[in-house]
């Protein structure tokens, strides 16, 4: 009796001592040198990951770091070298690492050069998703997949509120790339039985944005004008409409969908719209700037096809993951300014 209850204490400190020591999870992030990857990676980390980075290099520079060190965890990311275009590549990446979870958000993601790239739009932006779920299915069919889709699909809106269930009306390569992307996940879900969601995200900034991006290319040039290092914003359609959040934000909803018994597709948006303009006039009026001394119109700088208005319905993302926004367009373009501020007076 004694001998049992030994062994049955034993056994019990063994199953106690797994729980202590269970291996971390495992995530791989396509992108992860990006305004999202970067956010996404230091969400991760801090809820105990091993982080894996896909990143692709070329002849002329090494791989850009600076979102990940700004962060401060570019020493806590493991990156590896890959392509969205090298299939082999991706096979042998997910049977090395073994993600719990890959997060696809890798692209040629400016919707103006699509235009002029259309072709690479398409390989990468499209295609390029179906190697990662290829390589999935070939290496590793229960890892869990998130794809970034995009409101960029709705394009001409056919409902002035867009939901899971809206038609799509692609106006540029990129939105048209990236619909076929959001498509194939739907399949390889259905076919495969691969836990795959796609999040819709509407637009998403943050002082890790591009300046290629309007946000920032305004955040930037506001900056640069109460500095006195420039004198005008040069700016397209300055009346389109758009959904604003912070990429911290919309990276906890791509989260919290990989953690859902059932894959499934959500919007991830804040529900108001502002005009181009609006966004402007708060970081002008941020520094104490009149708009109309600085901005000028550019009709070099209006798309071939514009998308006049988007806005999007989160209603199911706050239902069904419990997911809600925590910084307002506002408090976004104000820390975008201020950062914008803070690295020029550096330099």
């Amino acid at each position: 009796t004694a001998l049992r209850s030994l062994l049955s204490i034993t056994r019990a400190k063994l199953r106690q001592d797994d729980q202590e020591f269970d291996v971390a999870k495992k995530a791989l992030i396509t992108g992860i040198t990006g305004q999202d990857g970067a956010y996404l990676a230091q969400l991760l980390l801090s809820k105990g990951y091993e982080v894996h980075g896909l990143a692709r290099r070329s002849s002329t520079s090494d791989v850009n770091l600076s979102r990940l060190q700004w962060l401060g965890i570019e020493k806590d990311v493991r990156i590896v070298d890959g392509d969205l275009l090298d299939l082999s590549g991706l096979v042998r990446t997910v049977t090395d690492i073994k993600p719990d979870e890959l997060y696809n958000l890798a692209a040629q993601s400016f919707v103006a050069s699509s235009w002029q790239q259309p072709v690479l739009t398409g390989n990468v932006t499209g295609l390029g998703v179906t190697n990662v779920l290829e390589a999935i299915r070939l290496a590793k069919p229960d890892t869990r997949f998130y794809q970034a889709s995009s409101s960029e699909m709705y394009g001409l809106v056919q409902q002035p509120v867009q939901s899971e269930t809206t038609p799509f009306y692609p106006r540029s390569p990129y939105a048209v790339a990236k619909l076929y992307g959001h498509w194939i996940t739907v399949n390889y879900r259905e076919s495969f039985g691969i836990h795959a969601s796609s999040g819709i995200l509407f637009n998403h900034e943050s002082p890790l944005r591009g300046i290629e991006f309007v946000t920032r290319k305004v955040t930037d040039s506001v900056a640069r004008i109460k500095l006195g290092l420039s004198k005008e914003l040069r700016l397209g359609n300055t009346s389109a409409k758009r959904d604003w959040g912070h990429a911290k934000d919309y990276v906890r909803a791509m989260w919290l969908m990989l953690q859902q018994d059932t894959p499934d597709d959500y919007v991830v948006a804040t529900g108001r719209t502002s005009t181009v303009r609006t966004m402007c006039e708060i970081a002008f009026s941020h520094v104490g700037l009149n708009i109309d001394d600085h901005l000028v119109i550019d009709e070099a700088l209006f798309r071939p096809a514009e998308v006049e208005i988007l806005l999007g319905d989160p209603a199911k993302a706050k239902a069904k993951l419990g997911w809600e926004t925590s910084i307002s367009m506002e408090e976004l373009i104000r820390e975008m300014v201020d950062a914008d501020m803070a690295r020029h007076r550096k330099a």
